[in-house]
């Protein structure tokens, strides 16, 4: 089990250190020792630790746990159970031994295919003629993050795969991580830029999307009041 101890002199809780009351410490247990997600919940910590707690100290513990999916989810719904089901082993792991985790993270990361209606080279004359369906592969990350109590789940946006990296995936059955590999000519990418950064041409990095995952999978902790009142209104 590493301990991420670094995070307490990165996550902007300065100001907490002059207080004269003792601060509190919030464990957070991810579910993956893979640098880019672990580097991704530390950044989105960051940006909203003040407001998941006034006065706190972070501390992150990766754990590797097994996500129960396919090494490259290949829909949306897949992917959303992968995420969840890191979380609940690590929800489970805590009951096991006592451990004072706070907070349970699950990140996955894989395909969504979806099918466009229509190619946008095609005419359709009239409303009964057949369309034209071409496959489109959406490279997303996924979060999904609970106290024990409750969970929520945080997406990153999507990029869109080339048609023989896809084949490469889908019909050949190779894992994304090796395929990218040897898309991009390089070793390691998973745990470097990802196949994120080499389709963006390192605009946007895996640890990048899954910060934006874990920041919406947070927001309801982080800001409960609006969720609260959002559910007092709908109530």
């Amino acid at each position: 089990m590493r301990i991420f101890r670094e995070i307490l002199a990165q996550v902007p809780l300065q100001s907490a250190l002059y207080s004269r009351y003792p601060m509190a410490k919030i464990i957070i247990a991810v579910g993956s020792k893979r640098g880019p997600k672990l580097n991704a919940v530390a950044e989105a910590l960051e940006a909203f630790s003040m407001s998941l707690s006034h006065n706190a100290e972070f501390e992150l513990v990766s754990i590797e746990v097994n996500s129960g999916v396919s090494h490259t989810p290949l829909s949306q719904e897949e992917l959303m159970r992968g995420a969840r089901q890191r979380t609940e082993a690590l929800a489970q792991l805590a009951h096991e031994s006592g451990a004072p985790w706070r907070y349970f993270v699950g990140l996955e990361g894989g395909l969504h295919v979806v099918h466009d209606s229509a190619s946008p080279n095609l005419t359709i004359h009239h409303a009964d003629a057949p369309q034209s369906r071409r496959r489109r592969v959406f490279l997303e990350s996924w979060a999904y993050v609970s106290d024990g109590a409750q969970g929520y789940y945080g997406r990153s946006g999507a990029i869109e795969l080339p048609q023989s990296l896809v084949r490469e995936v889908l019909e050949n059955g190779t894992e994304l991580a090796v395929a990218i590999d040897r898309f991009a000519g390089a070793v390691g990418i998973r745990d470097a830029q990802g196949a994120w950064g080499v389709l963006s041409g390192n605009f946007i990095t895996r640890q990048e999307a899954f910060r934006v995952a874990v920041i919406a999978a947070f927001a309801p902790f982080y800001n409960g009041k609006m969720y609260s009142a959002a559910m007092s209104a709908s109530g």
